[in-house]
């Protein structure tokens, strides 16, 4: 057997004035966890789906398993035993897991689907596999975490030897992440080459051999990760140093008037809730996945029923039914999920920016153009969105470029409250500064900042005061200064209970 699994060579892909991908190059070895990192746009997909067949190379040459192969389509790919498992999971929540994984190629009984034997072979597969997951569970009653496992059994029942990961764990929490590596780490022991793709680069040393750089399109270089720093990493990706010191004190001036009280707030996942933001202050938001932080915000913002509690806004109670009511009162929320609830994807940059804010542009009879356009240049040039034009649909832009049309929407609507849900998702690590720039420049500008965000260093960074939930509740509050993992992590957890 060749050590090599996959080597790629030169590889070169154009578009239409771009030159996507200028004398890449990439090799994996059997059994080897081969990190590919990069800055959004830096070309990582581009490769990607260049060695899947989802793309056709315009120069260079691969090889697989020691065969130069062509491959047209990712069924081509498939058949040779190369798999990929993208961000946004591919399946179906209303079929069972058998259903799913041999979904197209059942197994049949004369004319017809032989379930019994497909719950058979999935049984085996996941037995094989180390997997504790009922064959006949609809994927929908199944924690995000296991659906990914079943991802991945679906990729390696078609005999997968190359498997592509791209940001397998940025949905998952601490624990599912930990799980996820050690079938990573079986795999690996099994012979099966991993390509693992993410922006979280506090991972790689739990689960990579090697790491390979690319910026702009281009190949920068392969290093053995115990051999670099993140700083290193960092360096390479963006060509320049960023640091991530630590906030040592809270830069919200003394005596900065509140904006903001929240009273006993309740309402599903929310118990008895209480909290303040000062005038120009960031109010960092830390706990696990399911401690209730994002119900909490939404009940504050309108977007989910409360059933009780109390909202003041410079000191006067505001009754705030709806996301329109909070607009109106001067909050803005930027969702964790900006695809989903922040963006239409099929619209512009434009069209984003203004929608939140439509009235402000509607004549008598027609929309205010002139207006519009001179509106979404102004703010597109303000926060830097990197766009060939306002008229550039969305769904085209990088993950930090849509954050900050996400943005502008609310800066548009003049709103003095917003609230950041998990603002670096899936952003690399210099549009993760940029945002950070972003944040800090508002709160100079007297905007308040509520900021939820599963990544402890961003919290340390971004915070001048720590609100910590736990199942619903607030476990504690601290000053920046006063901040350590081991105390948010305690207070997180209860630990001291």
């Amino acid at each position: 057997m060749a050590e090599k699994l996959l080597e790629m060579v030169g590889i070169q892909k154009y578009f239409p004035g771009v030159h996507a991908l200028n004398d890449c190059r990439f090799e994996l070895n059997f059994g080897e966890v081969h990190a590919l990192v990069g800055e959004n746009g830096a070309g990582k997909s581009t490769l990607m789906k260049v060695l899947t067949g989802i793309y056709r190379r315009d120069g260079g040459t691969i090889k697989y398993k020691g065969q130069e192969v062509d491959l047209h389509s990712p069924s081509e790919a498939q058949q040779i035993g190369i798999g990929i498992i993208h961000q946004e999971l591919n399946l179906m929540p209303h079929l069972t897991v058998a259903q799913n994984i041999y979904i197209g190629r059942e197994p049949m009984k004369g004319i017809f689907v032989d379930q019994k034997k497909a719950n058979r072979d999935a049984k085996e597969l996941m037995q094989s596999l180390g997997l504790e997951i009922d064959p006949c569970v609809r994927v929908r009653d199944l924690s995000v975490a296991q659906q990914q496992m079943v991802e991945i059994a679906k990729a390696l029942s078609f005999h997968t030897e190359l498997l592509v990961m791209d940001e397998p764990s940025a949905a998952l929490t601490e624990k599912e992440i930990q799980e996820l590596f050690r079938f990573i780490r079986q795999l690996k022991a099994r012979g099966h080459g991993i390509i693992y793709i993410s922006h979280r680069l506090d991972e790689l040393p739990q689960i990579t051999d090697r790491i390979t750089v690319m910026r702009d399109g281009q190949y920068v270089s392969t290093v053995n990760t115990k051999d670099v720093t993140k700083e290193e990493i960092i360096s390479m990706m963006v060509g320049r140093t960023i640091y991530e010191k630590p906030k040592e004190k809270s830069e919200v001036p003394e005596g900065a008037p509140v904006v903001l009280e929240v009273k006993n707030l309740n309402a599903v996942n929310v118990k008895n809730v209480s909290f303040q933001l000062r005038k120009g202050e960031i109010l960092g938001f830390a706990g696990l996945m399911g401690a209730g932080r994002t119900e909490t915000v939404r009940a504050m913002f309108g977007a989910d029923p409360k059933t009780s509690g109390e909202i003041f806004l410079n000191g006067q109670k505001a009754v705030i039914r709806n996301p329109m009511d909070a607009v109106r009162h001067g909050i803005g929320y930027l969702s964790e999920d900006r695809k989903a609830f922040g963006l239409a994807l099929g619209l512009s940059v434009k069209d984003n920016s203004v929608m939140a804010n439509i009235e402000e542009f509607s004549g008598p009879l027609f929309m205010k153009d002139r207006l519009i356009e001179k509106t979404a240049k102004e703010y597109a040039e303000k926060l830097a969105i990197k766009t060939p034009s306002i008229a550039q649909r969305v769904q085209n832009l990088s993950g930090g470029n849509q954050q900050k049309v996400v943005l502008a929407k609310w800066l548009i609507c003049n709103c003095d409250i917003l609230i950041f849900d998990e603002p670096t998702r899936g952003i690399d690590v210099g549009a993760k500064n940029e945002i950070y720039h972003l944040m800090r420049e508002l709160t100079k500008e007297g905007k308040s900042i509520i900021m939820i965000s599963s990544e402890m260093p961003e919290l340390l960074r971004m915070s001048d005061r720590l609100v910590v939930m736990f199942e619903g509740r607030v476990t504690g509050e601290m000053d920046i200064s006063e901040a350590t993992q081991e105390k948010i992590m305690t207070m997180a957890t209860l630990a001291n209970e």
